[in-house]
């Protein structure tokens, strides 16, 4: 029977101990002789090269390290890949993120002190990162940050008490590392979720224990984030458990979709089945699932006696579980589903020599073991003798850590205690961007609609609009959402994800200037606020204000707000208009407005409205939700049902006067016809809102030249409905009035040279939108 031991801790493979050469050699062995699984045997996504695995040439120092790395997982996702990358990259990377949401089970802490120590073994560099953001998520301790990252220091002690090596592991907390380097990581996570549909993502709903049917809107988020948390941490291998490998495969595909041509390896480790009958993983909210690391001799003792332990395939598969579940929890077949035998094979034989004693007989091998058991020759009783006298062995180093360890005591009693509160007690502060300071007045915030690389005058119109309804004495807030642009992938085509950002801006830095070019008076006082700007004040707050909100929606509840939207970042961009709106409108007595023309933007406001009336941190913060406006668009499309694709359907911002014309002159205009007549309405917005006067030249026997200032839009209409005007007479008229209107804003453009780079950028990116 084996002494009580640590998990087995290597020096770093050069130079290489002898005793470490000696491991190496028998896990060499261990693979070929086909006692230890070899992951590549299961379905990759390339396919491996067993010629350079067999060539006397293959340097034996990288059969090695690929020999610990591949004892690590239950499939290997290519064993080629990784072969090729511990040849090339000595010092490469590996990542494990965990959730820090309550006490620690042996598969965590066990199992993975083994397979870490066996990676850096291997020269590898292991990053665990801290995914408290995602435990936030995820709603465990009540969504209180502070609390979540105290039990992340908690798991860090149970895995140093277990015998990680700590010499080549590194600690990274989510919410600290996101927030020291937001820009890139969020823009990262934006371009991932605008490259998938919620269909897809949903698929890896299988890491948040969550089914479908009952996912929250931040749990679309999961996902997405942790995709990106593989590449904002230059992982080369992501060494999770078999229950991540839908994600780390979206991680895969995203590479694919980004034109990434080295993609990350997938090492997915065994997952252990739960003790009681039908848990095809542990859980931590039932407590008799599995063993903790704290558990005294006597819990681990009760719960193992009673554990589920089927000697027949027949009693496994009378287990329960099955199905999806099963089958993206486990890639090896296995008709027992034995939680016992599973401890003994992948905890208790996991480091190389071990042995197992079990009624008066010293096992050498698993193989052995199993044999022994279904055969009859060992007794269930027996069998869990042997193994309560083993994991108590493993656990006991840990124990002794929390009971003498003052930190490490205080930190389990407080988390405990957290615990055992009930979860109506555990309320969330608010978290929220302050985008406008204390004490400003009131203010009426317009949301700019998304960025185009061919911005039309009517979209333009309605924007000024909605910032000439502000009453007076109200500050004239003008939100450019160039993140939110992002995700909705709004412009693409560029090489990078900077270039498409770059457009973005360029494109909305075109429009205020066009804006100010049509109604400089209105412009004057209007204060201009790029999201991301904001966002990079405090992203922290931000993004938390995010998260919260998806945690208190349906995913159906968001995706309402635009049925026909099939993709993850139009849920993304929805939570962040709800942040947004906790950003620039929550105001203590003073009023607050959001004003929009969009109705697909009004569904959005409106739903952050109705969830800050609901929120009671919002309330016990002493704020009052804003109020939501809608400032009705009126169309200036110069034909009736005309094709997406038509050219000629709509007068574009930055027109040539050969535009213009050519525009002009195809135009719906029937005599007498006001229901439906583009003409007039480019008149009455275009030439007239903007201040200017519409000239009608006619022969004296038509009735003369005729004039009409800014407040005659509705005589040009009458005179046109009784047939006084007729369309040959106003065609012309407009089409000089408009273009008059344009040259001005061409004009401005051409003089200001940011705006005329802006312009360039943007002609720039459409002609790319036009060869993809």
């Amino acid at each position: 029977h084996p002494a009580p031991w640590h998990p087995f801790v290597l020096s770093s493979p050069r130079p290489m101990a002898s005793s470490s050469s000696t491991l190496v050699d028998s896990l060499i062995g261990a693979l070929r002789a086909g006692t230890i699984s070899a992951p590549g045997s299961l379905a990759q996504a390339a396919p491996s090269a067993p010629a350079a695995a067999s060539s006397p040439a293959v340097d034996g120092e990288v059969e090695r390290k690929a020999a610990l790395l591949l004892s690590v997982g239950e499939e290997c996702v290519s064993e080629a890949e990784l072969r090729s990358l511990v040849a090339k990259k000595p010092s490469f990377v590996l990542y494990d993120g965990f959730e820090p949401s309550g006490r620690m089970h042996i598969a965590q802490g066990v199992f993975k002190a083994m397979n870490v120590n066996k990676c850096t073994a291997a020269g590898g560099t292991f990053i665990f990162w801290v995914a408290d953001w995602f435990a936030l998520m995820n709603d465990k301790m009540g969504g209180d940050l502070d609390r979540i990252k105290l039990v992340g220091e908690y798991l860090i002690e149970v895995w140093t008490a277990a015998g990680m090596d700590m010499s080549r592991v590194q600690f990274k907390w989510a919410a600290d590392e996101i927030t020291k380097h937001a820009g890139r990581y969020w823009t990262l996570a934006l371009d991932v979720a605008r490259r998938f549909t919620v269909a897809r993502v949903s698929k890896c709903c299988q890491i948040m224990g969550r089914k479908e049917g009952t996912l929250t809107a931040a749990q679309m988020l999961y996902p997405i984030m942790q995709c990106t948390d593989i590449f904002f941490l230059g992982a080369n291998i992501c060494q999770l458990g078999v229950d991540q490998r839908k994600v780390n495969m979206l991680a895969r595909e995203y590479c694919d979709s980004a034109g990434i041509k080295l993609k990350p390896i997938i090492l997915s480790h065994h997952m252990l089945y739960g003790l009681a009958q039908g848990q095809v993983k542990m859980s931590k909210s039932n407590k008799d699932s599995a063993i903790f690391m704290e558990d005294s001799a006597a819990e681990v003792a009760r719960k193992l006696a009673q554990a589920y332990c089927p000697r027949s395939a027949d009693g496994g598969a009378a287990s329960g579980g099955g199905g999806a579940e099963e089958e993206s929890m486990h890639l090896v077949q296995d008709d027992l589903k034995n939680p016992c035998l599973d401890y003994v094979k992948h905890i208790v034989f996991a480091p190389p020599g071990a042995t197992f004693s079990a009624g008066g007989t010293c096992f050498r091998d698993y193989r052995a073991v199993h044999d022994a058991f279904v055969s009859g020759a060992l007794s269930e009783a027996d069998l869990k003798a042997g193994l309560t006298e083993a994991v108590n062995a493993l656990v006991q180093p840990v124990r002794e850590h929390f009971a003498t360890n003052e930190r490490a005591a205080t930190i389990l009693s407080t988390i405990t205690g957290w615990m055992a509160e009930p979860k109506e007690l555990r309320a969330s502060p608010l978290r929220r961007l302050q985008a406008l300071p204390d004490g400003h007045g009131p203010a009426w915030a317009v949301f700019a609609p998304p960025p185009s690389l061919s911005p039309t005058a009517g979209a333009a119109l309605d924007l000024l609009r909605c910032l000439r309804a502000a009453p007076e004495g109200w500050t004239r807030v003008l939100w450019l959402s160039d993140w939110s642009a992002l995700s909705l992938n709004c412009v693409s085509g560029g090489k990078t994800t900077a270039d498409d950002l770059k457009a973005i801006c360029a494109a909305q830095d075109l429009l205020v200037g066009c804006l100010r070019a049509l109604d400089a008076q209105v412009m004057a006082g209007v204060v201009v606020r790029r999201q991301s700007e904001a966002i990079l004040s405090d992203p922290s707050n931000y993004w938390i204000s995010v998260i919260n909100a998806g945690r208190a929606h349906s995913l159906g509840a968001i995706r309402a707000a635009d049925e026909n939207s099939e993709q993850v970042g139009f849920v993304i961009a929805t939570l962040m208009a709800v942040a947004d709106a906790l950003a620039l409108g929550a105001a203590a007595g003073t009023g607050r407005v959001l004003c929009c023309s969009s109705p697909r933007d009004a569904r959005s406001l409106e739903l952050a409205v109705a969830y800050l009336e609901g929120c009671a941190a919002y309330k016990a913060a002493g704020l009052s939700p804003p109020e939501v406006r809608v400032v009705e668009g009126v169309s200036l499309a110069l034909k009736a049902d005309a094709a997406a694709a038509d050219a000629d359907a709509e007068l574009l911002l930055l027109d040539g006067q050969p535009d213009v014309q050519r525009k002009m002159k195809k135009a719906f205009c029937e005599p007498g016809n006001t229901a439906f007549c583009p003409p007039l309405a480019v008149a009455r917005e275009l030439v007239l809102g903007c201040g200017a006067s519409l000239e009608v030249k006619r022969r004296e026997e038509d009735g003369g030249d005729r004039a009409f200032g800014k407040a005659d839009g509705g005589q040009l209409a009458s005179e046109f409905a009784a047939g006084a005007l007729h369309p040959g007479d106003l065609k012309p008229a407009v089409r000089d009035a408009a273009w008059g209107t344009l040259s001005r804003v061409r004009a401005a453009v051409a003089a200001d040279k940011a705006l005329a780079a802006a312009e360039k950028e943007v002609a720039k990116a459409a002609k790319k939108n036009k060869k993809k």
